[in-house]
């Protein structure tokens, strides 16, 4: 599936506690205040069998091997894309997703030291071909990441994701800046730790500009 369908997607990415839920959200209602038909979902989840998955893996103590990983992960985007996301592209719908293809890239490729060219066609049998009309980067240094995590949810609601070493979420960090040189054009890099309203802000005005052409 290639960009040639009626809708937008716009997904947003960045390492643990960046803002992303946030950021879709308030970008969700200024859309829905124009007038605009809103679609919203995240990854891994947004449809029953996603759900089903995601409470399995962060449910989990410790990290699954890589490629179990990996897998699960593009099991429950394949059932996302194939229910949520293109029907609603189809349709003419602005598509507002947390994480996508490229936190695949990031944490499993970058991360965890899989091949960045084994998950790219994995990413491609899992979305048919689908690619983001734009990408919100939301980069915030992984220390401030965490801080922000441990006032929110406590040390103890930390997932095994979030518990991963402070080398790893560099890692991630870095590969989604690397992912994000590679193509500028579909990426928007926003620094995280600028206030929420001022964040919305930039990533709407470059959201509005696509939606109008």
């Amino acid at each position: 599936m290639s960009r040639t369908h009626p809708g937008t997607l716009v997904t947003f990415e960045g390492g643990e506690s960046a803002g992303k839920s946030t950021q879709l959200a308030a970008i969700a209602r200024l859309a829905h205040v124009r007038g605009l038909e809103v679609v919203t979902c995240r990854e891994p989840g947004g449809t029953t069998f996603g759900e089903r998955l995601r409470e399995a893996l962060f449910g989990m103590d410790r990290a699954p091997s890589p490629t179990a990983e990996l897998l699960t992960f593009a099991a429950a985007r394949a059932e996302l894309v194939a229910n949520v996301i293109a029907p609603a592209l189809a349709g003419g719908a602005l598509v507002l997703c947390d994480r996508f293809t490229d936190s695949t890239l990031a944490y499993q490729g970058y991360g965890r030291g899989i091949d960045l060219q084994r998950i790219a066609a994995i990413n491609e049998v899992a979305t048919g071909g689908l690619c983001p009309n734009l990408t919100v980067l939301l980069d915030l240094p992984p220390t401030v990441g965490h801080a922000r995590g441990v006032l929110r949810d406590g040390v103890d609601g930390a997932d095994y994701v979030e518990r991963e070493t402070a080398a790893f979420h560099e890692r991630v960090r870095e590969g989604f800046l690397a992912l994000a040189a590679a193509e500028p054009t579909r990426w928007l890099v926003l620094d995280a730790a600028l206030p929420a309203q001022e964040v919305t802000e930039l990533a709407w005005h470059r959201i509005g500009a696509l939606i109008s052409g």
